[in-house]
């Protein structure tokens, strides 16, 4: 059986201050008429029936998720009682779908917020991967094919192919690797062994419960707590308390690596992970000027800006060029495009100053 798991929790805080701890980025309209969580579930519902789509969230985000989604079970919207990064997060999940349709099925983990452009592509390799992944303990992620030297992401070096020329690409994973500077980017380029990661996983249930118990036993000591408990009174309190004890560890450093047996798909489906207000630059067609517009703007010898207007109060602009300009109800951000990844500073001085109304 294929299941699909969609983690939700993130605050996508490079998107403020569209992007609030109310509202963040996964649940907002920024690419088109659905929200990003809309657009994820669509996407995957092709091939994962409503029924088997799990997404993983906080109290802050489940009722909002429960409106968007009214196709996905209320019992599907899995509620984490604090953040403890994507590996308990995938353990969770991981106990609700053991429970429902056994250890086999396989589990599909998934971003909530990222843009595909091709997706019948992206459907394909995703099938191609929950392939590989039914064969004994193979753990499978995607890797994207990198078109520019990029510092935003972190990279997957690939190691020996195991397919034959002709079938689908599969290599084994030689290594996980950070986000790198610009030289060493550029490099990973020129070799063509580097993929960027994805942030997408394959494997079956029973195979990551295996790896938890082997690399994570903290984590895998509470799952089994929590287990017990599902459906139980008790389950709501048994589970935060098991979750306030645990340490906030990624899968990718927790399991991805250190397990054995885990293969990387190769992929080039136009994903974009949308990771910042630059990222709409690659997404939408600007105008003459080369301005990315949205909302009820003037503009005049304004040129390739990114623009995005709050409700329906003209925004003007006069002789800007290369600045991001977002306006809302209570706060206006305006800050040149190549400090876009430096919005968390601003977040960060609102947090010293208390000012959290407006985070």
């Amino acid at each position: 059986m294929l299941t699909a798991v969609i983690m939700a929790g993130g605050k996508g805080e490079r998107f403020w201050p569209k992007s609030r701890i109310k509202l963040p980025k996964q649940l907002l309209k920024l690419t088109g008429e659905d929200t990003m969580i809309q657009s994820t579930v669509k996407r995957i519902s092709r091939i994962v029936d409503y029924d088997n789509i799990y997404i993983v969230t906080n109290p802050d985000y489940a009722s909002i998720i429960s409106n968007q989604l009214p196709e996905v079970p209320t019992g599907n919207i899995l509620v984490e009682p604090m953040s403890r990064n994507t590996a308990a997060c995938i353990g969770l999940a991981a106990l609700h779908i053991e429970k429902r349709c056994g250890e086999d099925a396989v589990m599909m983990v998934l971003p909530s917020d990222h843009m595909i452009r091709d997706e019948d592509e992206y459907i394909r390799v995703l099938e191609k991967a929950a392939q590989v992944a039914q064969h004994n303990t193979n753990i499978v992620t995607i890797g994207i094919k990198p078109d520019h030297p990029e510092t935003g992401y972190g990279y997957i070096k690939m190691g020996q192919r195991i397919t034959a020329r002709g079938m689908e690409p599969v290599h084994e994973v030689e290594a996980f690797v950070e986000k790198p500077d610009k030289e060493t980017a550029e490099k990973y380029l020129e070799t063509g062994q580097y993929l960027w990661n994805s942030g997408m996983f394959l494997w079956k249930v029973s195979t990551i419960m295996k790896n938890i118990k082997i690399h994570m036993p903290k984590l895998y000591k509470a799952l089994s707590v929590i287990r017990q408990a599902i459906d139980s009174d008790d389950a709501e309190s048994i589970l935060y308390k098991e979750y306030e004890k645990l340490d906030s560890i990624s899968i990718d450093y927790g399991i991805m690596e250190k397990a054995d047996s885990v293969y990387v798909i190769p992929a080039d489906f136009g994903w974009d992970d949308v990771g910042s207000w630059t990222a709409l630059e690659r997404i939408e067609e600007p105008d003459e000027n080369g301005n990315i517009i949205k909302g009820n703007i003037l503009s005049v010898d304004t040129k390739k800006c990114i623009i995005q207007g709050g409700n329906n109060k003209l925004l003007a602009l006069l002789g800007l060029e290369d600045l991001i300009v977002v306006d809302t109800d209570d706060v206006t951000l305006i800050c040149p495009k190549d400090r876009a990844q430096d919005i968390k500073k601003l977040l960060q001085e609102i947090r010293e100053r208390q000012l959290t109304d407006y985070l």
